[in-house]
């Protein structure tokens, strides 16, 4: 029953941004909101074939959401925090944010391999700056090509030659029972001999849908693995469908924010309204302390850079990664930052590194034009 009114949220299209927008809708009704969702297409969602560092724009996934709040067009937009600039309107507000979800990347591959056992050479796929220089400071032999797109065309990618194998061989296998049985024997077969005979076309109809998907994809790269964040790939429902790989934060440490939704709103009552029915004290002393080491560093949108704190008793453990574009140079760093002035102490923390050389691998990535991380509401 609805008690506290009906609110108005933006949110983009595509699967997994409704389905991080569900999760707020549903929160938010627990406590007695009525919520009507707002779809809203953005320039990035428009530009689907090229890289999110080429796009041009800081928070291409984001401004066209708050555009529309600052209009009231809508009360307020649901965004993955790891997309948001760190500079907002004044009058604009984070109004909620929730608990997080994990906030790691994971390694996804089509036969459970870890990042250890990838071959030699083996391409993994990811359109993230941050998530490339990592990757090749752990295996500098690695290939690491862009891919985009939702999670699920970004899975398809990754299984499609593998499914194409797998087609290919019980063709392949059809064949030559055929030729050995002669006529009336079945073209296929299911992989236990006491089941009923298969088809290859009835192989093909018991696949999942992601399954189906990655056989009808045409890709013009074959990888080996996957990166991606693994709240996208729990969110999006597919996590149970692949293998993975948690890799570690400390040596992968997240972008700024992963992991995290946040509710931005108008500076006013119902912006304290939300806060009051839905934040997450712990979450939002993490992501702040994160967002202001990336805000202080000016590489929000330049540089791969990974930030991750951990609220620990009287403490914010901070662990900081600046690299460049190869995963060659970096300035790595972790400091416990005094709770009760997190904020201020993060400030400062970020300063030093910036004298550790931090400051001139984003310079330098500034000059390159690029931008860190695709979004994690694809």
């Amino acid at each position: 029953m609805k008690t506290r009114g009906t609110i108005r949220l933006a949110t983009r299209g595509s699967t997994l941004a409704l389905r991080q927008a569900d999760l707020v809708v549903e929160a938010l009704e627990a406590r007695g909101y009525e919520v009507d969702l707002v779809t809203v297409e953005t320039t990035g969602d428009q530009i689907r074939d090229e890289l999110i560092h080429r796009l041009g724009k800081t928070g291409a996934f984001v401004r066209e959401l708050d555009e529309r709040v600052l209009a009231e067009e809508v009360d307020g937009a649901i965004h993955s925090m790891k997309d948001m600039p760190t500079e907002q309107p004044s009058d604009l507000v984070t109004a909620v944010v929730p608990e997080r979800g994990r906030p790691g990347d994971v390694l996804v591959t089509p036969d459970g391999s870890t990042l250890e056992e990838l071959p030699e050479g083996a391409t993994v796929g990811t359109s993230s700056l941050r998530r490339r220089a990592q990757l090749l400071a752990a295996r500098p032999d690695l290939s690491v090509e862009p891919v985009r797109g939702n999670v699920d065309t970004r899975l398809e990618k990754l299984l499609a030659s593998t499914m194409d194998e797998r087609l290919a061989e019980r063709r392949e296998a059809a064949a030559d029972r055929r030729a050995s049985a002669g006529d009336g024997y079945k073209p296929d077969y299911s992989d236990d001999e006491e089941d009923e005979p298969l088809t290859v076309d009835e192989w093909v109809e018991s696949l999942s849908s992601l399954e189906r998907g990655a056989l009808e994809r045409e890709t013009e790269t074959n990888l080996d693995a996957l990166v991606l964040a693994e709240a996208g790939l729990d969110r999006s429902g597919l996590a149970e469908e692949v293998d993975y790989e948690r890799l570690p934060t400390a040596d992968f440490v997240p972008a700024p924010g992963q992991g995290a939704l946040a509710v931005t709103a108008l500076d006013g009552e119902l912006a304290r309204d939300l806060r009051g029915a839905l934040d997450h004290p712990r979450t939002r002393v993490e992501t702040t302390a994160e967002r202001t080491v990336l805000a202080t560093l000016g590489g929000g949108c330049i540089a791969p850079i990974g930030v991750y704190a951990v609220l620990q008793g009287e403490y914010v453990h901070t662990s900081v990664q600046v690299y460049d574009a190869d995963g060659e140079a970096s300035v790595v760093a972790s400091r416990d930052l005094p709770v009760e002035r997190y904020a201020e102490t993060a400030r400062e923390f970020a300063h030093s590194l910036e004298s550790r050389g931090a400051g001139e691998l984003i310079a330098a990535a500034r000059e390159d034009g690029d931008v860190p991380d695709e979004p994690e509401g694809k």
